[in-house]
């Protein structure tokens, strides 16, 4: 007995199709971050990843006590953040920046990058966020 064709084109097409929503599962949604809240840091930039598939901003903001804590801010992909305007030459290791995020439900020190406040007093914001004032243009002062 002979398969037409027909079936093996359906098996395929099958196939492709679990295959793109495999990967669309993987990615994760923004549920662990509460877009309902926004946290206004200012610190120094330990590190700048512009990786795929999300960019992370690494910077260390100082605690109560005066000893640096470790924030790691997710961003868009290079590819988005690219076509927003940005450029992986606008953070440096050692620039002082202001960061709004939404932070992590979790309470662990990160969240999802809402704006910035560059060193050299540039503003760039996400512009697929809701968006509230920055420092720069009169929102209260950040914790720094």
């Amino acid at each position: 007995m002979r398969i037409p064709i027909q079936v093996y084109q359906r098996a395929l097409a099958t196939v492709a199709a679990l295959a793109m929503s495999a990967a669309a599962f993987a990615h994760h949604s923004f549920a662990m971050f509460d877009r309902d809240k926004e946290v206004v840091l200012s610190g120094v930039v330990h590190e700048f990843q512009w990786t795929n598939p999300h960019a992370f901003i690494e910077f260390d903001v100082s605690n109560d006590k005066g000893q640096p804590e470790r924030w790691s801010v997710e961003m868009n992909s290079p590819n988005n953040l690219t076509r927003q305007g940005w450029k992986s030459s606008y953070l440096k290791s050692g620039d002082k920046v202001t960061v709004t995020l939404n932070p992590l439900r979790d309470g662990k020190k990160g969240g999802l990058f809402v704006a910035i406040v560059l060193a050299d007093g540039k503003v760039i914001k996400d512009p697929t966020s809701r968006q509230r004032p920055t420092p720069a243009e009169g929102a209260p002062a950040p914790k720094s």
